[in-house]
């Protein structure tokens, strides 16, 4: 019988952190990860500390970053990879009383820091921004896809990781020990994302399945080298490349890319630039979230 501090199951963002945080401070575990759907991998990669839709601050969005700027910054240093730059973030404002709401917020504790005081003037001449736009401070961009892969990898050449479905009426407790197969732990935790609701030992009603769609399109025009946002964002991915979305859909859990989402999208895009397109790609995941928004 094999004796390990931790199990994980599943690999996202948060199974990624969270063995992360076990092999900095050398603990033992092993990781089951078989992705029917991971919606990290297909994510926009935004770190964004504000909601600009209603111009006010994320949810602790000071502590957030003083904390995970850092961490993604070790976790280049051990991988090799680049995993995450920081990048401007711009809000077209849509009227007067948008830039009077904007310049109001800038000025809010728990704004200031991430919010211009001033409405920048659009310098990009296929963005429809007639009014200009917002710019938030200390936004990044990560690349998780490429993330994933890499850690994988390494969990895997360090014999961390199963590729196989997490079997839950395998899982036995006998005095204060927990059994799975030919591994004894006292700590197993689950970051499995929306596949939570199937798991017994999770309140389902507790999450929320969305579905989020996004298209990779190609534009030799737009020539943007910031996160645009709009009626959604647009993330420059370089090489006329760029990432647009995400939609949501509470209904439809396929993780199939639907036509609905791509007209929605390619709508939005449109409404934010007057250049010229082509579609390239499009791609699913389906969301965990909850009713009040926060981890």
């Amino acid at each position: 019988m094999k004796q390990l501090d931790y199990i994980i199951v599943g690999f996202g963002i948060a199974g990624l952190c969270f063995a992360e945080r076990l092999r900095q401070h050398n603990k033992s575990f092993v990781l089951y990860n078989q992705p029917p759907n991971i919606s990290t991998a297909v994510s926009g990669g935004v770190i964004n500390p504000t909601v600009l839709k209603r111009f006010t601050a994320a949810w602790e969005a000071d502590m957030f970053l003083k904390a995970a700027i850092p961490f993604y910054e070790q976790l280049e240093a051990y991988t090799s990879q680049k995993v995450i730059k920081s990048q401007r973030i711009l809000r077209i404002l849509k009227g007067y009383e948008e830039q009077n709401n904007w310049m109001l917020a800038s000025e809010k504790d728990g704004l200031k820091d991430f919010l211009v005081d001033s409405i920048q003037k659009n310098v990009f001449s296929n963005v429809q921004a007639p009014f200009g736009m917002g710019e938030v401070q200390q936004g990044y961009q990560l690349f998780p896809k490429q993330l994933l892969n890499t850690y994988l990898e390494k969990l895997e050449g360090l014999q961390q990781l199963q590729k196989e479905q997490f079997e839950y009426e395998q899982l036995e407790f006998e005095k204060g020990q927990l059994r799975y197969k030919d591994i004894e732990t006292q700590r197993i935790v689950f970051t499995e994302g929306v596949a939570a609701v199937n798991n017994p030992y999770f309140p389902s009603e507790a999450l929320q399945a969305n579905k989020g769609e996004y298209i990779i399109f190609e534009s030799k025009e737009l020539q943007l080298d910031a996160i645009l946002k709009g009626g959604m964002m647009i993330i420059p991915l370089g090489d006329n490349l760029y990432k647009a979305g995400a939609t949501f859909d509470r209904d439809n859990f396929s993780i199939q890319p639907t036509e609905n989402a791509s007209e929605e999208i390619q709508t939005k895009i449109r409404s934010m630039i007057g250049c010229d397109f082509k579609v390239i790609d499009q791609v699913a995941g389906i969301r965990p979230t909850v009713k009040d928004r926060k981890p």
